[in-house]
């Protein structure tokens, strides 16, 4: 790109996008297991549920996050997963990320705290995948999502990037 073509990208302070849906993943408790790369904490989805103005359905049991929390306290997100929209379609839901808890996050946690948004970095980039006529657009956006942290629970809220 030459410094004229560049020159034409607008510069912005916050980007243009639209909500989607809100997603709960239930998850069955954490199997932790020490690696030589950090520790992985494999969390199995027991379902959940997808609802908004662009999205509506549910998380079907099976799939899960695999997490790697590296040395440096900060966690490096693996999730997949298999959704089944209200019209019955099948869509593939895989994401990437970066969570960050406080330093007692992880023992709030498994108090049963719900560790608040404005805490916790927890920021995702989900992708969707499928040929259905109804759902392919999915295949074609970019997506971020917001992630709020509970015991054996994850929320997020997913925007399209416009």
């Amino acid at each position: 790109m030459t410094a004229a073509a560049i020159d034409q990208l607008p510069l912005v302070d916050a980007l243009p996008a639209r909500h989607l849906f809100d997603m709960r993943v239930d998850l069955q408790p954490v199997q932790p297991i020490p690696t030589p790369t950090g520790v992985r904490m494999t969390f199995i989805a027991g379902g959940g549920t997808i609802e908004g103005p662009r999205l509506r359905g549910e998380v079907l049991p099976g799939g899960g996050d695999w997490l790697l929390v590296g040395d440096d306290g900060s966690g490096r997100v693996d999730v997949r997963v298999t959704l089944r929209t209200h019209d019955n379609v099948l869509i593939h839901f895989e994401s990437a990320g970066i969570i960050k808890v406080p330093a007692d996050g992880l023992d709030r946690l498994a108090r049963g705290e719900v560790l608040p948004f404005d805490e916790t970095y927890a920021r995702t980039t989900p992708r969707l995948a499928t040929t259905d006529d109804r759902y392919a657009w999915l295949s074609e956006v970019v997506a971020v999502g917001y992630n709020v942290l509970s015991p054996n629970q994850v929320d997020y809220r997913v925007y399209e990037v416009l």
